[in-house]
């Protein structure tokens, strides 16, 4: 293991194999997730929902756990990039890389990656123990708020957990709904009251007689007014229909022939 104390080339080789690490290290943490929701959709597809939620939570915990990593490698950059404030001999940061040198002697401890280890003690060898002891303990509010909250452990939410599995089943095809949502489906459909099968199926008898024998086409008013008339009237009404249409056509016709003369 290299030396904690203050070395410039050294501090700066050491943000770069940081910076390397925390993306090895988030690489490998996305390929295991990938494998640990291949497994939680099984277990879906199997109906083992319970077994699912718990690996679940390990999954989201996981996913804070990247981001926490991502942030890190975010602060990492910072540093070389603004490696000459860094190396500037003062016993407190510039306030361009307050948050980030606070941040990594803040969370460093949190990860398992040891090239960042090794630059946090480089770190608090630079800046003393007075300012490493307040960062470590967030005395000043100079550690990130993002990094704070990657860092609180706590059980997820029913809701969040929900969500998580709503989202790997549809990646992976599988057909699942979690118990609040059908709930919420079986509350929705109670209120909105039956639907019509379930209205005909509860109508009397006499009614569905009376629904067999209705017509598919509504009776005309002349239909339910007058008698049903014989072969001979209902081919006379059929040749009056056809003049009607006829007379009618002669007159679109007509009038389609005086717009064209406008």
């Amino acid at each position: 293991m290299p030396p904690s104390t203050w070395n410039t080339a050294k501090a700066k080789v050491q943000s770069l194999l940081s910076v390397q690490r925390l993306r090895i290290a988030q690489q490998k943490k996305e390929a295991h997730a990938k494998g640990s929701r291949r497994d939680i959709a099984l277990l879906l597809e199997k109906g083992k929902t319970e077994s699912a939620r718990v690996k679940v939570e390990a999954v989201i915990n996981e996913d804070v756990n990247l981001e926490l990593y991502e942030l890190l490698e975010l602060y990492c950059e910072l540093l070389i990039a603004r490696f000459g404030l860094l190396d500037q001999n003062t016993r407190d940061p510039d306030p361009g890389i307050n948050e980030g040198v606070c941040s990594i002697i803040h969370a460093a401890p949190r990860t398992e990656v040891k090239e960042l280890l090794v630059l946090r003690d480089m770190l608090m060898h630079k800046y003393g123990r007075d300012f490493s002891a307040a960062a470590m303990e967030n005395r000043s509010g100079c550690v990130s708020e993002r990094i704070m909250r990657k860092l609180v452990i706590e059980t997820p939410s029913e809701e969040l957990v929900d969500a998580y599995l709503g989202e790997i089943a549809k990646a992976y095809g599988v057909k699942w709904a979690s118990a609040s949502s059908i709930t919420a489906a079986a509350q929705g459909s109670v209120v909105g009251g039956p639907s019509g099968s379930d209205t005909l199926e509860s109508l009397p008898l006499y009614s569905r007689e009376i629904s067999d024998k209705l017509p598919d086409i509504p009776p005309t008013e002349d239909e339910t007014g007058k008698p049903r008339a014989s072969a001979g009237g209902k081919s006379h009404q059929t040749e009056h229909s056809k003049e009607e249409t006829e007379d009618e056509f002669a007159v679109l016709a007509r009038r389609f022939e005086e717009l064209k003369k406008r």
